[in-house]
């Protein structure tokens, strides 16, 4: 209570007094704790003094994440129809990524979805884990020659994996990757000066677009070439869907897969009793794998959704024509789906796979099972090579990205033993 009146302080994240999230990302589990203790809808400040609501519990996610009235269409967002969001937001790219499955909702989402799932395959994914383990164990002979006391297992290891895997399934040429890697940290940045933004989403699309025409030239086993061949009676994806197609499926699926082989190690360092139960077989690497997305869930918060219409959430509301952002690494461990341990890195945990850590409903991410079979294969590849891996350095010298989507390293200093 406020001395000498009867009105309450709001708590961080309702009434008055949004929470705004760190775009140095500085201590991710504290500002996590604090949105799940103002939700399950929670009003935030995204960097550039954007101002959205967030979900941040489980149960309320779940129910969102498949609600028609929370939609992709970013027309319905009041801040934009007022002129308020620049085209130079360092987010924008997020916010705004052009038309793909991933951006629109019913009828044309399923069109969508049912092209790109003719090109993206099970069958596809899996023809992929002959050549990502030959990557794998390719990129450990590069790290066993490394002679210094430390190596960044990031930049050696699980940086490349993903970005070479990428490039294979997509048909990208390998030449382009250094620079695609340049153009997708100023991607998910905040800290992208606003005259290099526009630049940057030009550069990523020209890149894309010349893909794309190769490949009409010089069709290939690989998914541009199969995403340009897919057919529903009569129906076929024009070249800018799939231009904003490969490029939100290219930023999602390395960004993810990197952050969970970095996760999943610094995870088994900090707790090597239960490496041990991993290392001697007693626990299989899917567990692994699995309480990493829960616990250390590579995506942050994924921007945004609008709503259509006034959406009860709890004892809330979001409001009609306002954004939503869905809060993984705060619902991750919401006690309310996980139980009191939520909070434990456990990877007996029977409720591990309940986890939504690649999303829920229609918009599920279409390269999960890529990412799950990179880990697969990379983490016991890894630790076979290397048994006596550890960090070399303490939890809290280990530095986020300023990423507010994702949760990445600068990097990741290991011993080898």
């Amino acid at each position: 209570m406020t001395a000498g009146t009867d009105t309450q302080t709001p708590a961080p994240g309702t009434g008055g007094n949004p929470i705004p999230l760190d775009p140095f990302v500085t201590d991710l589990d504290a500002e996590s704790a604090a949105l799940r203790a103002a939700g399950p809808l929670a009003r935030v400040v995204l960097p550039g003094d954007v101002p959205v609501w967030a979900v941040t519990h489980h149960a309320e996610a779940k129910k969102l994440l498949t609600d028609p009235r929370v939609v992709k269409d970013i027309g319905v967002w009041g801040a934009w129809q007022r002129g308020e969001i620049a085209n130079d937001w360092p987010l924008i790219g997020l916010a705004n990524p052009g038309r793909s499955m991933l951006t629109v909702d019913g009828a044309d989402h399923r069109r969508l979805r049912t092209l790109v799932a003719q090109a993206l395959t099970v069958r596809r994914v899996e023809r992929m884990r002959e050549r990502i383990t030959e990557l794998t164990e390719g990129l450990l002979d590069r790290v066993a020659k490394e002679r210094g006391p430390t190596v960044d297992l990031k930049a050696l290891f699980a940086y490349p994996l993903p970005m070479y895997v990428v490039a294979d399934l997509m048909g990208l040429a390998e030449e382009r990757l250094p620079r695609l890697k340049e153009l997708f940290e100023k991607f998910f940045s905040t800290q992208t000066p606003p005259e290099e933004v526009v630049a940057t989403l030009t550069e990523l699309a020209q890149i894309m677009t010349e893909t794309v025409a190769h490949k009409r030239e010089n069709p290939g086993d690989d998914l541009t070439s199969a995403l340009i061949e897919a057919s529903e009676n009569g129906d076929r994806l024009t070249d800018q869907e799939i231009v904003s197609t490969l490029q939100l499926m290219i930023a999602a699926g390395h960004e993810t897969t990197i952050s969970l082989i970095v996760n999943a190690v610094v995870n088994l360092s900090l707790h090597p009793e239960q490496r041990a139960r991993v290392l001697s077989g007693e626990v299989g690497w899917s567990a692994v794998v699995e309480e990493t997305l829960r616990y250390s869930t590579p995506t942050s918060h994924v921007l945004i959704r609008f709503a259509t219409e006034d959406v009860p959430v709890g004892d809330a509301v979001l409001p009609a024509g306002e954004a939503l952002i869905v809060s993984y690494a705060a619902l991750g461990r919401d006690e309310r789906a996980h139980g009191p341990s939520a909070g434990v890195f456990d990877i007996t945990r029977e409720s591990a796979n309940r986890h939504i850590a690649f999303g829920h409903g229609p918009h599920v991410c279409p390269g999960a099972a890529l990412s799950r079979l990179e880990a697969g294969v990379a983490l016991p590849a890894l630790y076979a090579r290397f048994p006596k891996l550890d960090l070399a350095v303490g939890a809290s010298a280990l530095r986020n990205k300023p990423v507010v989507t994702q949760n990445d390293l600068y990097e990741l200093p290991v011993t080898l033993g």
